[in-house]
């Protein structure tokens, strides 16, 4: 009789980075969802809103590069637990918010840059893990299940928060995701461990797999030789952040407005809002873990650069169309459904960007990820602020068709990655040269 097959460490970490993700994007969410609330109370306007939303944003995107080098230094163990407290005690700070303060529309900016300042540390933090826990075989699926909890805690948080914002007031919202975020937090602290070999239950069986296939090729040359200007300035990595702009602009049309536009302008009420809200999130998570699998199974069957780059810019491809139809779509409920296929195919591509940065830059993927998502956070920030500006200048298709065209960039930038063993030496002066 075969011995039962022990449960792997590393699959019990990823789904609690999973978890990890889905309340980071709890406590994005809340500020969406108790945006008509908040603005009723402090007199505030959609523009000063998008403020709000871009603080965050801000503060996520100035904070990527020092997250990405704590977790270098310090490790992804403690840098995620403290990550967590932070952005749960400032989740509840975002309560205190009132009229009867001297300047509320500044407090609550000033709180959510620190929000995101905190929950900087997530992504680059999770990669770092990814390089020294996952060989090379499975970081598009591990990264598929890590960003999948982006699509399920901002699905699940919808009608969680209405729920609460409609029978206890919006300040509730803030109190559950802090409350939320500090279990959690300490939950990681205890199961984790920075690398395999610290780990007391890890099986020798495990523990030889990833020692002997977690390094990729191109992590292996020497890289810690290669000076941090040359690192950053790499072609890969400037292509991957730029893509990442335009994939963090999309994204956060569905994270900032999509409850706002359904409500106001396709006319739903709150319950139809929500219903249809969830949808896009469904699909981001449906679909992360779709193109997690899929991009494992194109690199070991046809090649790396099919698994890793030709599946995001179809990816991206996909997204633009869904966004032009959908923008487009007379009915509300079709035009949502449409465009949640949007924010589907855009997930499509999550795990490619962050499993080349693990794949190519090894012990730097913490610091190289950082500023790649700190690409995207900037892009996030833009459309918090410009989408309803862009909506109320020349209305909400245009505002859709200009992200779809980003999303074509987005895609084409793709083709100047190079996902194999010689990306970390090659600098962006070759593009040109090229």
């Amino acid at each position: 009789m075969a011995p039962a097959r022990r449960v792997q460490i590393r699959s019990i970490l990823v789904l609690w980075l999973f978890v990890l993700s889905a309340v980071a994007y709890l406590d994005r969410t809340n500020i969406a969802i108790a945006g008509t609330a908040l603005r009723s109370e402090l007199g505030i306007s959609n523009l000063q809103l998008g403020w709000i939303f871009s603080a965050f944003l801000i503060g996520y995107a100035a904070f990527q590069v020092p997250g990405g080098w704590l977790a270098g230094r310090f490790g992804p163990r403690r840098v995620l637990a403290g990550g967590v407290l932070w952005w749960g005690l400032f989740s509840a700070l975002t309560a205190v918010a009132s009229p009867r303060l001297p300047h509320p529309l500044l407090a609550l900016i000033l709180i959510r840059l620190s929000l995101g300042a905190g929950e900087a540390v997530m992504y680059p933090a999770s990669n770092q893990f990814v390089a020294q826990w996952i060989p090379v075989p499975e970081r598009g699926r591990a990264n598929g299940w890590i960003f999948a909890g982006v699509g399920a805690g901002a699905g699940v948080s919808i009608p969680v928060l209405t729920w609460l914002n409609s029978h206890y007031g919006w300040r509730s919202s803030f109190w559950f995701s802090a409350i939320v975020g500090v279990i959690v937090g300490l939950l990681w602290y205890l199961l984790a461990r920075d690398f395999p070999e610290q780990h007391p239950f890890i099986s020798k069986p495990e523990l030889q797999l990833i020692q002997s296939t977690r390094t990729a090729p191109a992590a292996a040359h020497s890289a810690a030789h290669i000076p941090w200007r040359a690192t950053i300035l790499n072609r890969t990595v400037v292509a991957l952040t730029l893509s990442y702009f335009t994939y963090g602009y999309v994204a956060w049309i569905f994270f900032s407005w999509f409850f706002i536009y359904l409500e106001q302008v396709r006319g739903l009420n709150l319950k139809a809002s929500s219903f249809f809200s969830m949808i896009p999130f469904l699909a981001m998570t449906v679909c992360c873990l779709a193109g997690g699998a899929l991009n494992d199974w194109l690199s070991r069957h046809v090649s790396l650069r099919a698994g890793r780059c030709t599946l995001a810019t179809v990816a991206f491809l996909l997204t633009s169309l869904f966004l032009v139809v959908g923008s487009h779509a007379r009915g509300p409920y079709t035009a949502a459904l449409i465009l949640a296929g949007g924010a589907g195919a855009l997930y499509l591509s999550q795990s490619s960007f962050f499993a080349i940065t693990a794949d190519v830059f090894g012990a730097r993927s913490g610091v190289v990820s950082g500023v790649m998502n700190m690409g995207g956070q900037v892009g996030g920030a833009v459309t918090a602020s410009l989408t309803p500006w862009l909506a109320a200048r020349f209305g909400w298709q245009f505002a859709f068709f200009f992200a779809a065209a980003l999303a074509v960039l987005g895609g084409l930038l793709w083709f100047i990655v190079d996902p194999g063993p010689s990306a970390h030496a090659r600098p962006l002066a070759t593009v040109i040269a090229e």
